[in-house]
């Protein structure tokens, strides 16, 4: 029984003529070869599946070709051909840096450089995964690969450039391979299909390029696995079945039902759809990749992005031109919110319900927010809008006129709440009197109630008798340097009546300036002194802000300068400086400790 060999290998290019999709990176190659123009070394980076470890091997196969064809690909019929296709050439050595990726690995690669090739003009040497080396590999290999013996050529292959060290970038001619189109993919399938003798719907093969994402490894398995499941017949139906993949009329049908409101059909489709077994989150980013499509059919311009299988643009275009643009664009950005926080949802199938909610009824949304078919953007108001209130009702006993003359207003709070109030007095539905009495202008000066001339407070101490305490709040008081030294020196005197012997010498010695009403700055000589001040500055501020009942009164302590402090010795030095004084004035000390072998933890 012959062995069977995957495509991916069975139809592995052979020249640069037949790489798929990089003809960019292969016309830069030929024209290097043709004009004996090669580097030293290569790095090859792209997505997986793309070309790179297949363009190494035939740039080695060429390099060493005896009878190069005119334009720069290998004769396949010398001897450095056929062995390497044999896989037996001694010019080309491969090594996976990932299983790999130590120093000593590389040491051995730099050794070997030295040795010329035993046939052939170029030993080449082809490092895939090479962003899989060490730190220390990397730095071991670069001498080597800045300047190489003329026989060695170098070329690198990684899917991740961004984790090679700029030293090995610089040293390097880089390319970067793109991935494969979906047209590229489908033409490189029917090719095989056809050399094969494997009926294949062109449908089919454009689902299996949407899938593969540009890898053309992917899609080459991909085939392979279809082929087998559907005994050499790929169709439509079968390769979205195998793949498990959501046919685009579902998406057709729950778009109609959503233009028509017909909330019980989405919820059924989205049912059938569940029975099959696809998970939310597929339904949701299918759903949005069709929303994306039908917006993008919207303009002529864009429509070459459509990317769908063939027979499927026209109803595409057809059901765009019957949907809006705001239902389009609302649609798209329910469903992004919705597909972020799934992971996040306990219910995954109620939270996509959610959504299909929401789309079910977006239109009439949209409706309500347009006008004569345009959509009405929310405008700025700079002018006053006018809008309802509901009046206070005033005191029932003391009625409050509606015109009251203001000269000064003083500010009233009330200490305590009233524990009932009493329906006799207040209507059922008047808020408390605390309310009236924040809401109604108030003023000092007589008004005219029941005939009499009253103060307003006088007026409100008769009704509400003794169950409030009524006050007037105290005006903010500036700073004044006289009263703030009477407590400044009250304070004092509290700090030695607490032992703070220290804080209270700092204290008596300071003197104050005031900069402005609300802050002022203590002056002290040394920092010691600072750190006693700052030590009470909280205690400080708030009995400040009571005395002058000013809560925003603040001050800064300023160290004056003057003469040097005189700290004492014992506070500069640190505890091993301390051990060594002391050893030094008392040998004994020192000599106990070395007989004992005592260790000081400093």
């Amino acid at each position: 029984m012959e062995n069977f060999i995957v495509s991916a290998r069975k139809y592995r290019p052979q020249n640069f003529n037949t790489v798929v999709g990089q003809q960019h990176i292969t016309t830069t190659l030929k024209n290097a070869i043709k004009n004996n123009q090669l580097a030293h070394a290569f790095l090859f980076c792209g997505p997986r599946g793309v070309g790179k470890t297949t363009c190494a091997r035939i740039l080695a196969k060429t390099i060493n070709c005896t009878n190069q064809t005119p334009e720069g690909e290998a004769c396949n019929e010398c001897n450095s051909c056929v062995s390497f296709d044999a896989g037996t050439s001694m010019n080309i050595h491969e090594l996976d840096a990932a299983s790999n990726n130590s120093v000593d690995d590389i040491r051995v690669l730099v050794e070997q450089v030295r040795f010329a090739p035993q046939a052939g003009k170029y030993k080449v040497y082809i490092v895939d995964e090479v962003h899989m080396l060490s730190s220390s590999a990397f730095n071991a290999f670069l001498k080597t690969l800045e300047e190489p013996p003329a026989h060695a050529i170098f070329i690198l292959a990684t899917t991740e450039k961004h984790k090679i060290l700029p030293t090995i970038l610089s040293r390097c001619q880089i390319f970067d391979f793109k991935r494969i189109t979906n047209n590229d993919t489908v033409e490189h399938l029917q090719e095989i299909v056809d050399k094969e003798h494997i009926k294949a719907e062109k449908a089919a093969l454009q689902v299996i390029a949407q899938k593969s994402e540009g890898c053309m490894r992917d899609s080459l398995s991909i085939l392979d696995k279809i082929v087998s499941f559907t005994n050499g017949e790929v169709t439509y139906q079968n390769t979205l079945e195998h793949l498990n993949i959501l046919d685009e009329d579902y998406f057709f049908k729950l778009l109609e039902s959503m233009q028509q409101q017909d909330l019980a059909g989405a919820m059924m489709l989205f049912d059938s759809i569940n029975r099959k077994g696809f998970e939310g989150d597929l339904v949701l980013n299918g759903f949005a990749e069709f929303i994306r499509n039908l917006l993008v059919c919207k303009d002529p311009k864009s429509a070459s992005l459509l990317e769908v299988v063939e027979g499927m643009q026209s109803k595409y275009i057809e059901v765009a031109a019957t949907t809006s643009l705001s239902y389009l664009v609302s649609a798209l950005n329910v469903l992004n919110d919705t597909e972020i926080n799934f992971k996040m949802a306990r219910n995954k199938r109620l939270h996509v319900e959610l959504a299909l909610i929401k789309l079910n009824f977006l239109q009439q949304a949209i409706d309500m927010a347009s006008d004569k078919g345009t959509v009405v953007k929310k405008k700025r108001v700079d002018a006053p809008i006018a809008f309802r209130t509901k009046a206070i009702q005033p005191l029932a006993a003391v009625p409050i006129p509606t015109a009251v003359t203001t000269t000064n207003t003083p500010k009233l709070y009330i200490d305590q709440l009233p524990v009932n109030v009493q329906s006799t007095t207040l209507h059922s539905n008047i808020p408390p009197p605390i309310e009236t009495i924040n809401t109604a202008p108030l003023s000092s000066k007589p008004i005219a109630a029941n005939g009499g001339k009253k103060n307003l407070l006088d007026a409100l101490r008769e009704k509400v008798g003794a169950k409030y305490d009524i006050q007037e709040i105290k005006e903010a008081e500036g700073l004044n340097i006289e009263k703030l030294q009477v407590f400044w020196n009250k304070y004092t005197v509290e700090l030695e009546k607490q032992l703070k012997h220290s804080a209270a010498g700092t204290f008596k010695i300071a003197s104050l300036s005031i900069d402005s009403d609300i802050h002022f700055t203590v002056h002290v000589a040394a920092i010691t002194a600072q750190k006693f001040v700052e030590q009470e500055k909280l205690d400080l501020k708030e009995q400040l802000h009571q005395l002058f009942n000013n809560r925003l009164i603040d001050f800064s302590i300023l160290v004056d300068l003057g003469e040097k402090e005189d700290v004492p010795l014992h506070m500069r030095l640190n505890s091993k400086q301390k051990f060594e004084r002391i050893a030094e004035q008392y040998p004994l000390i020192k000599e106990l400790k070395e007989k004992l072998r005592l260790e000081i933890d400093y």
